[in-house]
């Protein structure tokens, strides 16, 4: 590889790492040949797979990777346990080459409830159906075997591994054994306990190894508290510490279930011109295939028309032969011995809402490529969305935001910052003394400001805003509608951002009455209009600032004509202070700033 193509490969592989999202999730590194050879797991996979191309690493081992690193994939999750169970599926499916190979015995465990006669409750890393139902399996073993002892401690399911059947039961064939003596079985075996009890206690165990623990974690809270009421602090430690265990144990695994095999699952994102389609394969209750491609569309093609022909394309090309697709909504196809669902509910459900998950973080990740090749596209979407959010009358591409700033009304000023296509246009920036407001009034300092500043605008026949934006909530908008609309007749687009207790942007207000507009508080969008609040606040208190500063740096010197800055200094620095330089003779000023400025300096203190 020559030292261009090196840098053109990773070139390209930075900017897949930039547009990475910060979400738990499995990542991919392939070869030139397009075989994987690297499969990592990530609580942030931006920051975890970034790490790799700092240039300080200094691992022999990782250079290495790096340099047959030429393509980067992933899949998203919601949980780091996720992550960990799909990174164990995908490296026991490909075996890649820069990974430590994982033994069978190193499979994570599951808990099984047997068909026997009278079932078995117990945890194993051998999965086999026909023994029982399995649940799992479990990255953290300690919240597992917390979940076991409870059930053994509620339930006192049977520990013996005798095959115990109804017939031996009725003919008295069993003896019990220490279990029972010491209270940790029912002895059904011998009829102490009865067949209908202990399915019924069997049933309540299923419950909460399906994560139904509501009622199990109440019970155990309310034991903790009284413990703790009865000065019982050690066992109320104990008792806190299963109930940490049994809330870990409870969040479910999205990526493994044990009831569903070979299974194909598709989900659809829709663009305008784009549609992007996720494929994921389940093959013995685990996700070992994750794929997200794009559909140009030319005929206005409906969803139901573009995944039909995704399932015949990804099926043709994973080699799939999957029984059942899972799908969210109906299609017209039509293939021998497989079986179309559309879930509601449950495990099945939960792998379309992963498999859509990820076709929307691919759709967006797309988008961010594209915007950092060309950044205007990026302004231009999100001038778009305000004005969809909004129902503006055309695209805001010039929005000005006003604030002041006093304390108790002295130094009164105020600011304007502009943005034109969403970024900061700091030319267009003015500052304003507040000259006809006495006392600290916000609202008629805002009038006062609002006013002249598009008086002036017409006057000079400037373009008008597409939006005013109040840095505050109702009545600062209030104040600008009557300055815009009821004096100046103006049409312009009036919105508020307010803040919240702690001082941080909270919400976005507009219409009269003002509304709230629902905006999430992690979109682009939002942080781009909290960072116009920001802009105009710091803005104002810094030309606040500056104003203060000069009045309090203010000499009576200043007030003497004839007498500028330097002269100023320099006999402030031979004298120390304005009380000395009036009690000073003619003599000794001449000797520091000469005579002509001398007899000035004289004649302002002794006339």
């Amino acid at each position: 590889m020559t030292k261009e193509e090196n840098e053109a490969r990773l070139e390209k592989l930075k900017r897949i790492v930039s547009t990475l999202p910060e979400k738990p999730g499995s990542y991919q590194y392939y070869d030139a040949d397009g075989n994987i050879i690297y499969v990592g797991k990530a609580k942030n996979l931006k920051s975890r797979v970034s790490s790799y191309f700092h240039t300080e690493v200094d691992r022999f081992k990782t250079k290495v990777l790096v340099s047959k690193i030429h393509d980067i994939s992933y899949t998203i999750v919601n949980t780091e346990e996720d992550a960990l169970l799909l990174e164990n599926a995908l490296i026991k499916k490909y075996n890649p080459r820069y990974n430590v190979l994982l033994k069978d015995g190193k499979t994570y465990p599951s808990i099984c409830i047997t068909k026997e006669f009278l079932p078995r409750i117990f945890s194993t890393r051998t999965i086999n159906k026909k023994w029982g139902t399995y649940y799992g399996p479990y990255s953290h073993v300690g919240a597992m075997n917390a979940v076991l002892d409870l059930i053994k401690k509620l339930y006192h399911p049977r520990t013996c591994r005798q095959p115990l059947t109804e017939e031996g039961i009725q003919q008295g064939k069993y003896q019990v054994c220490l279990e029972y003596h010491i209270k940790n079985c029912g002895g059904p075996c011998i009829l102490k306990q009865s067949y209908k009890d202990y399915l019924r206690n069997i049933e309540q165990a299923r419950e909460i190894l399906k994560g139904n623990t509501r009622e199990v974690l109440r019970q155990i809270r309310e034991e903790m508290l009284r413990l703790a009421e009865e000065l019982r602090f050690e066992e109320a430690e104990e008792v806190k510490r299963r109930l940490l265990l049994i809330e870990q144990f409870v969040a479910k695994s999205e990526v493994v279930s044990h009831t569903i095999d070979n299974v194909d699952v598709l989900s659809i994102t829709n663009d305008e011109k784009v549609a992007f389609i996720n494929f994921i394969h389940v093959s013995n209750g685990q996700i070992n295939q994750s794929f997200t491609f794009e559909y140009k569309k030319k005929l206005e093609e409906n969803d139901a028309e573009l995944l039909q022909l995704a399932i015949v394309e990804m099926r043709e090309r994973f080699k799939s032969h999957a029984k059942e697709i899972i799908l969210p909504e109906e299609v017209d196809i039509d293939l021998e011995g497989v079986t179309i669902t559309v879930p509601q509910r449950g495990d099945k459900k939960t792998l379309l809402d992963l498999s859509l998950m990820n076709g929307k973080q691919y759709k967006f990740d797309r988008l961010k490529q594209a915007e950092k090749l060309n950044p205007e596209q990026k302004q231009v979407r999100l001038m778009k969305e305000l004005q969809d959010l909004l129902h503006l009358p055309k695209m805001p591409y010039q929005i000005e935001c006003f604030d002041n700033s006093n304390i108790s009304g002295s130094d009164a000023v105020a600011a304007c910052v502009v943005f034109k296509k969403m970024k900061p246009s700091k030319a267009d920036y003015r500052k304003y003394n507040i000259k006809t407001v006495v006392g600290p009034d916000d609202y008629a300092s805002m009038k006062e400001v609002v006013g002249r500043r598009y008086r002036r605008i017409i006057d000079e026949g400037e373009p008008l805003p597409d939006l005013i934006v109040a840095d505050g909530g109702k009545g600062q908008m209030e104040v600008i509608r009557q300055v815009i609309q009821d004096e100046l007749n103006l049409d312009i687009p009036i919105a508020g951002l307010a803040k919240n207790d702690k001082h941080r942007t909270n919400e976005l207000l507009y219409g009269f009455p003002p509304r709230v507009i629902g905006m999430k508080d992690t979109s682009e969008l939002f942080r781009v209009l909290t960072q116009l609040q920001d802009e105009v606040h710091r803005f104002a208190i810094t030309f606040h600032r500056e104003q203060r500063s000069k009045h309090a740096l203010h000499s009576e010197l200043d007030d003497i004509k004839g007498i500028g800055p330097k002269t100023r200094d320099e006999i402030l620095k031979a004298l120390k202070s304005v009380k000395k330089i009036r009690e000073s003779q003619l003599a000794e000023l001449t000797t520091i700033i000469g005579q002509a400025k001398a007899k000035i300096v004289y004649d302002y203190f002794h006339t």
